[in-house]
């Protein structure tokens, strides 16, 4: 059975700081804003993969550290998110959050975690379907 298809990647990192961030990623690297969703910005890395800066909600300080497998989120977008719901549960995979639509940041996503313990989210962007 061939596997469902992906079409981006995207790497999510977390931030105390967004303003810094913006400017450092914006100004100094000089990656192209390709997704502002307030809290947390997207940009293009390549044609096909991006980096998120996110800021770190108040409740999550502390939490997150430096080197920790939850500083980072590996995502994988593709428009077969169910797909990959079954094709990895038929593999013996657990998901710590079934496919479901995220409202605020209007995704479809799942999340995961791989053998060493970081975080996969699957999602597919359903305002650019």
């Amino acid at each position: 059975m061939p596997h469902p298809t992906i079409s981006q990647q995207i790497t999510f990192l977390y931030t105390s700081n967004l303003a810094e961030s913006i400017h450092f990623y914006e100004e100094v690297f000089g990656l192209k804003l390709w997704l502002d969703q307030g809290n947390c910005r997207i940009y293009e890395v390549s044609a096909n993969s991006c980096i998120g800066i996110c800021q770190m909600s108040e409740t999550s300080k502390g939490k997150i550290t430096a080197g920790d497998q939850n500083n980072v989120i590996f995502t994988l977008v593709t428009s077969q998110v169910d797909e990959w719901y079954t094709h990895l549960t038929s593999h013996g995979f657990n998901f710590e959050k079934a496919p479901e639509h995220n409202l605020h940041y209007n995704i479809y996503h799942c999340f995961l975690r791989d053998p060493n313990g970081y975080l996969i989210e699957i999602q597919r962007f359903l305002n650019l379907d």
